[in-house]
């Protein structure tokens, strides 16, 4: 059986967060994987406090074990979230699309271990001085927002910049990816795309067939000339997005493009102007699976692959 600091630190079997994304990620689903002995995320979105405390009481009726709430630092409700994630005694908190050192002390008083999403090394040691409990180093390949540096070239760099146990996130959705993260220096792997298919995931119908129908280019990226990046399923939406991107619309337009995409493809499995964000390993997403067993599955897959990790060696 894999077992890594990781473990021990946060008090899971298995090394493996599931990944926060916004109006996926509830309390069932965190609740699922955690029970799976994994660590599952509510993401907090573009929510109040109010729907967060509704999604973790919910996770809380549903598993003893530990699970942890992502903060999109973007959100014009990330203070409120912030305090409420301290108040709540959450037992992890992830953070993405900003830097987190504002609200640290106050998660660090209230004993939440800070696990930040970082893009480069320079956030990589930021947050370690800030005082986080370990870094997530998620590559391009991975859906949702993306910065500019794959998983391979990232995560050696931030294992080499920081002292902290290292998670290793995008492309990551079998035993083989999680082996190769390992070989890489990571302690652990963040999850998404693949979650998108638990039984436990509550998105659309809509959604879990086209990350099932998803093949090696089904993705692109979006969003680079407002600064914020996303890889999504090409669809008529994507399409039409990016060329609107290259056109002499103006940055307000643009910006009210996306407004309510994301949600038109999770909630109303709209597949023609619905935003449906996933990573390049759809590709490999073939089933729908307990996430216990998509866990389980890729940890067995993990330990066959590393047993044979030295075989090219004479």
């Amino acid at each position: 059986m894999i077992k890594t600091p990781l473990c021990d630190l946060l008090g899971i079997e298995y090394p493996i967060f599931q990944g926060g994304m916004a109006w996926i990620s509830d309390g069932k689903l965190a609740a699922a994987v955690s029970s799976g002995g994994g660590l599952g995320i509510i993401s907090a979105m573009n929510a109040s406090a109010e729907h967060l405390k509704q999604e973790i009481d919910i996770a809380r009726s549903l598993t003893d074990k530990p699970f942890g709430v992502n903060i999109m630092l973007m959100s014009p409700f990330a203070d409120e979230v912030a305090k409420l994630a301290a108040d709540e005694h959450v037992a992890v908190v992830t953070t993405g699309a900003g830097n987190p050192s504002r609200y640290m002390p106050m998660w660090l008083e209230a004993g939440v271990k800070v696990v930040p999403v970082v893009a480069s090394v320079g956030m990589a040691k930021l947050v370690t001085k800030a005082g986080a409990s370990a870094v997530i180093a998620e590559g391009g390949e991975s859906g949702g927002h993306v910065g500019d540096l794959t998983t391979m070239v990232l995560v050696p760099q931030v294992c080499d910049a920081t002292d902290l146990p290292v998670l290793a996130a995008g492309g990551i959705g079998d035993g083989r990816g999680i082996a190769a993260a390992f070989q890489l220096g990571a302690v652990g792997v963040q999850v998404g795309t693949r979650f998108l298919v638990a039984h436990e995931c509550g998105v659309h119908p809509n959604y879990k067939k086209k990350v099932l129908k998803a093949n090696d280019i089904s993705t692109m990226v979006t969003g680079k000339r407002l600064g914020h990046p996303v890889r999504q399923i090409k669809n008529q939406f994507s399409k039409d997005y990016l060329k609107a991107e290259y056109s002499t619309m103006s940055d307000e337009e643009l910006e009210k493009l996306g407004g309510g995409a994301l949600y038109r493809a999770a909630v109303e499995g709209d597949e023609k102007t619905g935003d449906f964000l996933a990573g390049q390993i759809a590709g490999m997403v073939n089933r729908e699976q307990p996430a216990a067993e998509i866990i389980k599955e890729m940890f067995t897959e993990a330990e066959e692959v590393l047993k044979t990790a030295g075989r090219w060696l004479s």
